[in-house]
């Protein structure tokens, strides 16, 4: 129907016939010339109408916004003052010959140019919101980037394989989404939390180099960054160490940037192990463009007679660090009071601070009710670690390591951007041998820290003998404080991965059970293969400057995992039920279903 995107029309095309096609954007009655921005996915292109086509002008006349046009036109340079340096097409316009009303419209419930429209109501009307200037670029972006990725892997000898979406239920983190089966009453599918066991059976097989952009299904608690389905590339390689791994991934999100942002990342990338990661910014995930760093106290503390201090300082399980915040001795109780709020959501009890009034004056330059309770050898050391100058505050974390991390790590993160402190910059960088295992004091057992099938840098004795101390050979990539990829090496013999389980509290049947055909294949010849899986969505929503994936989804769940717009999820009716051999229980706690 048309010859050419609203947004394509450029002086390249002046004295030239068009035919587009769009949306009313605005349109103005200019006292017997009419003016149309007509918006389709290209952008929006201004078409001029007037009384010298007079069955275009009366539909002109009648058209409203929203309603669905056809314009035959010519291409035309603006009138001098007009130009419109905002808009790619803004210097010209297009004079219409013919118009046609393809559909009309309904009063749009929102003004797709209002920023301050509630979500609920975006996403109820998501068809509409997907029309707005900022969706639409993040869906472009999105293409952008996964046309690039596919590209990228392909040139590089990837295959693009698909694997299934029902699959079986098996212990990977989170829980799965069940689906009963009509054909084996009784029996549930899952949906996959991700290709993790197929992706390795693919390297079993000898397709040594597979990928695939994929959706992931996860029955967790929400968050920004979060949905119950989720878009990952998930990628897998034979015959590779980390290396070659962490190497080609680097490349390919190195030229990612180049191409789609102009930006340069750095080359390398700096990587960090998780030990020095987890002791210098108290996080797993780091952003590097924070200044800030934990400085640890531990042994200054030990013989202190304040026991808050002393406590932690002799505690292997715990660790008491400080935060210097440059410039924060202008922070008033108040925000202080409102910092030690924040960090008691990571479980802190309190948070002590020393104020440097006159860094000059030594002991009689600071201002802290803990100053009392520290000798003098003790507030030197301090202050030498910090280095702590005048106008600067220094936070303290005493508690459990865990605790500590957590609270000094996100308070991190929050002092430096109350500051002014977080570079406007790309800052990436590899964290990399992570603890094996995690111990869970609650189920008193091991948990593994990635998934069960990663490998580990020693031998399975050595694992066995010591789990606590074990490391795997697993690598995040992080970006700016969020991690954006992740994998590992994998074990690729029977006997590693059977003794892994069985430290995981998987016992020989239950293993069997669930994994037996891993299990089985690892029995075959697999080769040593390793992967990484990039989460698009989380991906796409830094690069597109975003606080959330849902603005980067098409059709999101809101964070109570429901559809504004379809009103799923939704009950199902008694004679569905009745042939799947379910009857419905209420959990507990949870409210009456809605019919």
């Amino acid at each position: 129907m048309r010859s050419h995107y609203c947004g394509d029309v450029t002086e390249d095309l002046i004295d030239q016939e068009v035919t587009v096609c769009g949306w009313v954007h605005h349109r103005r009655d200019h006292g017997g010339v009419i003016f149309i921005d007509l918006r389709d996915r290209a952008g929006v292109l201004q078409i001029v109408i007037d009384p010298d086509t007079p069955a275009a002008f009366a539909l002109a006349e009648r058209a409203r916004s929203e309603y669905v046009l056809l314009a035959r036109a010519k291409v035309r340079h603006r009138p001098a003052g007009t130009i419109n340096p905002n808009l790619g097409t803004g210097k010209v316009e297009a004079l219409v010959r013919e118009l046609e009303i393809l559909n009309t419209a309904n009063t749009p419930p929102f003004q797709l140019d209002d920023p301050n429209v509630q979500e609920e109501t975006r996403l109820r009307y998501r068809y509409m919101d997907l029309r707005t200037t900022r969706m639409r670029d993040n869906m472009l972006l999105r293409a952008k980037v996964a046309r690039y990725f596919r590209r990228f892997l392909d040139d590089a000898g990837f295959l693009d394989i698909e694997t299934p979406v029902l699959t079986k239920a098996t212990p990977e983190g989170a829980r799965d989404y069940l689906v009963p089966s009509r054909v084996h009453n009784g029996k549930f599918f899952a949906l996959p939390q991700s290709p993790q066991l197929f992706k390795q059976l693919l390297m079993v097989a000898g397709f040594d180099r597979y990928y695939q952009i994929v959706r992931c299904f996860r029955d967790e608690d929400l968050r920004a960054d979060r949905q119950p389905e989720f878009t990952q590339l998930d990628i897998e390689m034979s015959f590779v160490d980390e290396q070659a791994v962490t190497a080609l991934m680097e490349r390919m999100i190195r030229e990612l940037f180049k191409e789609v942002q102009g930006v340069d990342l750095p080359n390398p990338f700096p990587r960090i192990t998780y030990a020095e990661a987890m002791h210098r910014f108290g996080s797993d995930r780091p952003d590097m463009r924070n200044p800030l760093e934990l400085v640890e106290l531990a042994d200054v503390m030990r013989d202190i007679e304040f026991k808050v201090f002393a406590a932690a300082a002799n505690n292997p399980n715990c660790r008491i660090a400080a935060l210097k915040a440059p410039g924060g001795n202008a922070l008033s109780r108040s925000q202080i009071d409102a910092y030690t709020e924040f960090v008691g959501i990571y479980g802190a009890k309190g948070l002590a601070y020393i104020k440097v009034n006159d860094a000059a004056a030594g002991r009689d330059g600071l201002q802290s009710p803990i100053l009392k309770f520290l000798p003098d050898n003790v507030v030197e050391a301090i202050m030498t670690r910090t280095g702590a100058v005048t106008g600067d505050l220094i936070f303290f974390g005493a508690d459990e390591t865990r605790v500590v991390n957590a609270a000094l790590g996100a308070l991190r993160d929050k002092v430096a951007a109350d500051l002014g402190l977080v570079a406007n910059a790309w800052r990436p960088i590899w964290v990399v041998d992570f603890p094996m295992f995690d111990w869970d004091a609650d189920s008193k057992r091991w948990v593994a820290l990635h998934h069960p099938f990663t490998a580990p840098h020693e031998d399975a004795d050595a694992v066995v003998a010591n789990p606590g101390a074990a490391l795997s050979r697993a690598y995040d990539m992080v970006l700016n404080g969020s991690e954006i990829g992740g994998g590992s090496i994998r074990i690729h013999h029977q006997h590693m991965q059977s003794k892994v389980f069985g430290l995981l509290g998987i016992g020989e049947e239950e293993a069997r059970e669930k994994f037996g055909f891993l299990l089985d294949a690892l029995q075959f010849g697999a080769p040593p293969h390793g992967g990484i899986a990039f989460g698009l969505d989380r991906l796409v929503m830094l690069m597109s400057g975003e606080r959330s994936i849902r603005e980067v989804i098409a059709f999101p769940k809101t964070q109570t995992a429901s559809c504004p717009l379809t009103a799923a999820p939704t009950p199902v009716g008694e004679l569905q039920m009745r042939e799947l051999g379910i009857r419905l229980r209420r959990a507990e706690g949870a409210p009456p279903a809605q019919s």
